[in-house]
């Protein structure tokens, strides 16, 4: 979010003033590689066509040619159509007329429409949608399906054992709901709109404008109009195995005891036999011939999760990465001109897996902050953009730290060698019993993307054929997502080097894009010489997941947005 700054839209229109940055991630990908590949000889061919990385100022086709560029001004511009953006633009608007104060406030969203790219199980907390919204039931929310029931496993290749869910461990559920956060997220757009927020769906926030001072100016959308060359599912299933308000989820197999992940599977109750499930997995994984998507294909023929989807149909499909760091990896929230919420800077309950009602309410303490400076007759600020530190204070003085203080140890307990028992015996002992007081912090192990090992030191992973009833391609997945993008546009998934894929990911590591992502977008295919191999991307399969900038191993994949309204349409995931 950006207080009072400048939005400048390149090709595009604007608006101005505070932003707060927001993301994704997820899992998997098409095709496996099991034997090592030689490496070229020749030239790399050119890969990267974009302008963050070859500028346009030395490029001999743009001399003389100038772009327009269209700016507006307002209070507070929010980049994000989440839970968190729409939080803060409906608190800061509800404060705004409580008070009486003339406040212009915009929303910006990639998404061709509010909730497109919304992706998620999801089982709601709704402590925060209750501080928003008191009368949110009459505002008819559509929190559909309360909880009536929780199931947690641990899964052997072949058997279950059951773990009782007694009351204060993290992935009881009692009183959530269980929804479809894309609708929850399009209500709460229309929320906003009655209260004043003007929402710009298909507007890609690209870039952050300064002051001179080096505060935060506002932002620029990305340039349109230029030349290409230049796991969750939805299911129905069959109504004799529908049990809506159940919630199961599970751990162990099909992964080994030091890969972090697990599943979930909720019954929806929207007036047909609806579920939603899916399958974790934690990116500092070490084998690179894991693919995500393919593990979430093995899981769904263990025998205790086949007999739901026996029958059933699968109608949606996503990915998205989720940001699990926790207390340890939260950054710094505020600077002059702006702050940051919701997902991006790691409010989630990872042991929970929520975090929708921690991002809005990160959200509307942002807005509580940030109304007084932008509404005051006069104020004297050190910098041409606002600074409010207050919000970090109020965050630190909220139950959503007090939430992520006491979990802040689960995720780290994994790493060690019993790897999931040994972080289910701490979580026993010190969050049910101890309630998270423990004097002490634990470490995380370090980026996903150095947690890989050499191919040759590793096991490939044999996956099984997909059945065509209960797993599935990735290909006839990716196309149940709705995604799209304008095919004639630089490829949104840039390379700071061309010659590292081969060179040095798929020589030592076999390749691991192709299978951590969950939308095929990378593959290595051969040379139009014969000689060696290329990495080919697909950048218009791409969900907007962001896994490849955060999992490859160079570090030289560069996630950028792509132009305004492309990407996926999920309806209601």
């Amino acid at each position: 979010m950006f207080p009072a700054s400048r939005y400048s839209s390149k090709a595009h229109r604007c608006i101005r003033a505070l932003k707060t940055v927001q993301t994704e991630h997820a899992a998997p990908q098409l095709y496996t590689t099991l034997n090592r590949r030689t490496c070229s000889s020749v030239s790399t061919p050119r890969i990267t066509t974009h302008y963050t990385i070859h500028s346009r100022e030395k490029d001999p086709r743009w001399e003389g040619i100038e772009m327009e560029r269209f700016a507006d001004e307002a209070d507070v511009v929010i980049v994000g159509g989440g839970p968190a953006g729409l939080s803060a633009a409906i608190r800061l608007k509800q404060l705004a007329n409580k008070h009486e104060k003339e406040l212009r406030v915009c929303l910006v969203e990639k998404a061709s429409q509010i909730g497109a790219h919304t992706l998620s199980g999801a089982c709601l907390e709704p402590t925060a949608l209750r501080e928003l919204f008191p009368d949110w039931k009459e505002r008819g929310a559509p929190l559909n399906t309360p909880v009536t029931e929780d199931v947690f496993s641990i899964l052997t290749e072949k058997h279950r054992i059951p773990v009782p869910m007694l009351p204060g461990l993290p992935m009881n559920n009692h009183g959530n709901y269980i929804v479809r956060l894309g609708n929850f997220v399009r209500w709460l757009g229309e929320q906003a709109e009655e209260l004043g927020v003007e929402l710009y769906p298909g507007y890609a926030a690209a870039e952050v404008l300064f002051h001179e001072d080096g505060s935060v100016k506002g932002i620029a959308t990305n340039d349109v109009g230029i030349a290409k060359d230049g796991s969750p599912k939805l299911w129905t299933i069959d109504e004799k195995k529908w049990r809506p308000g159940r919630v199961e989820h599970s751990v162990g197999w099909p992964l080994n005891r030091h890969t972090y992940g697990g599943s979930f599977l909720y019954h929806l109750n929207e007036g047909e036999p609806l579920v939603a499930l899916g399958f974790v997995v934690g990116l500092d994984y070490t084998n690179p011939y894991l693919s995500p998507f393919r593990e979430f294909q093995r899981w769904k023929h263990h025998p205790f999760v086949a007999p739901t989807l026996e029958g059933g149909n699968r109608i949606a499909y996503g990915a998205r990465a989720l940001n699990e760091g926790g207390l340890q990896s939260i950054p710094k929230l505020t600077f002059p001109g702006g702050l940051l919420i919701g997902c991006s800077p790691g409010f989630m309950n990872v042991p929970k897996i929520k975090g929708t009602h921690t991002a809005m309410k990160s959200g509307m303490l942002a807005a509580e902050a940030i109304f007084p400076k932008v509404t005051a007759e006069s104020l004297d600020s050190e910098t041409a953009g606002l600074h409010t530190p207050e919000y970090a204070e109020n965050l630190k003085n909220s139950w959503v730290w007090k939430e992520m203080y006491a979990v802040r140890n689960i995720r780290p307990s994994f790493h060690n060698y019993f790897g999931l028992y040994g972080g289910m015996i701490y979580t026993g002992i010190f969050y049910w019993i101890f309630r998270g007081k423990e004097p002490w912090t634990l470490k995380h192990c370090g980026l996903d993307a150095n947690q890989l090992k050499p191919a040759k030191d590793c096991t490939p992973i044999e996956y099984p054929k997909p059945d065509g009833k209960i797993s599935f391609d990735l290909l006839s997945s990716v196309a149940l997502s709705g995604t799209n993008h304008e095919g004639d546009q630089p490829p949104h998934l840039t390379l700071k080097d061309d010659g590292v894929p081969v060179n040095r990911n798929l020589a030592i590591y076999d390749g691991p894009e192709q299978r951590f992502c969950p939308a095929g977008v990378y593959e290595y295919v051969p040379l139009e010489t014969g000689d060696g191999m290329r990495l080919q991307i697909n950048a218009q399969n791409c969900v907007h997941c962001k896994t490849c900038d955060i999992k490859d191993p160079s570090q030289n994949i560069n996630w950028v947005v792509p132009e305004g309204g492309g990407g996926p349409a999920y309806n209601g995931m």
